[in-house]
């Protein structure tokens, strides 16, 4: 029987997103073993009702529970903002979302707690964010922006081109500029969408150097190493393995991962929820 400090940590995301938070955890916990899922299917969740992101999200879960995870990241902003309290009472294994460490990275980041947040459609109408910033500071100014146009941006491998840049700039000048005595309006942007990191330079580069972007990944993964380490569950030692499924096309799949990590992943693997 393998111990559970042995289990793998289990990743999930709409799609392709999700690596970033991967990545890190890679980054800050490299004797742990992962399994990542993409549901690039059924992907974007961002415009989807919410009951359809709980089935999905709790889809996912049942997934994981038949790979043995000892504890799941919902890397998804959207299954994080409208599914996690949900799902959570009803998992044997501990579920960390994105929202809150997010929330606290942008804290952290911020000089005047007037902070900007790029998200989904989905995200933005469950208020999240919002709540999440409010709890860590309850005199914190926070200003949402849906961006229905940019996952589709990322997920097309897109980022580099003047589209991409458009469409920065259309969700982004607002934030800036807008109703607002002092420039720029907000000092920090959080990415409220583990696809948005793919476009962190061009976002830096509309803000200007008097705005912070963060995003969600470095502080999820923090989050995870304080619950292996508060439920004895980090890894002993032996080899890790990653493995990564994805319910959509592979190749592209393949493409889009190998601009996140700037090396091919393990073979990716075909897996179907529903």
């Amino acid at each position: 029987m393998t111990a559970a400090g042995d289990l793998p940590i289990g990743v999930f995301d709409s799609g392709v997103g999700g690596l970033t938070v991967l990545r890190e955890l890679r980054r800050q916990l490299p004797g742990e073993s992962t399994i990542y899922l993409g549901d690039e299917a059924r992907m974007p969740y961002g415009p989807r009702p919410a009951d359809e992101v709980v089935a999905f999200t709790r889809e996912a879960l049942r997934w994981f529970g038949t790979h043995d995870c000892k504890l799941i990241v919902l890397a998804c902003n959207t299954a994080t903002a409208v599914a996690l309290e949900v799902v959570r009472e009803e998992s044997r294994v501990p579920i960390i979302g994105v929202v809150r460490p997010g929330a606290a990275a942008a804290i952290s980041a911020s000089a005047r707690r007037s902070i900007g947040v790029l998200a989904t459609t989905g995200t933005v109408r469950s208020g999240a964010y919002a709540r999440a910033l409010r709890d860590l500071d309850p005199l914190a100014d926070v200003i949402q922006q849906a961006c229905p146009a940019l996952v589709a941006i990322v997920e097309e491998g897109r980022s580099a081109t003047p589209e991409a840049e458009a469409a920065v700039r259309g969700y982004v000048q607002p934030l800036l500029t807008e109703g607002g005595v002092v420039s720029p309006v907000v000092d920090t942007l959080l990415l409220g969408c583990t696809h948005y990191p793919l476009l962190r330079e061009v976002i830096e580069r509309v803000a200007g150097p008097g705005v912070r972007v963060v995003d969600s990944a470095a502080t999820t993964a923090l989050a995870v190493r304080e619950v292996l380490q508060s439920h004895r569950l980090l890894r002993g030692g032996g080899a890790v393995t990653h493995r990564v499924f994805a319910t959509g096309p592979i190749e592209r799949f393949r493409e889009v991962a190998r601009t996140i990590f700037g090396e091919d992943l393990p073979a990716v693997e075909q897996a179907t929820l529903g």
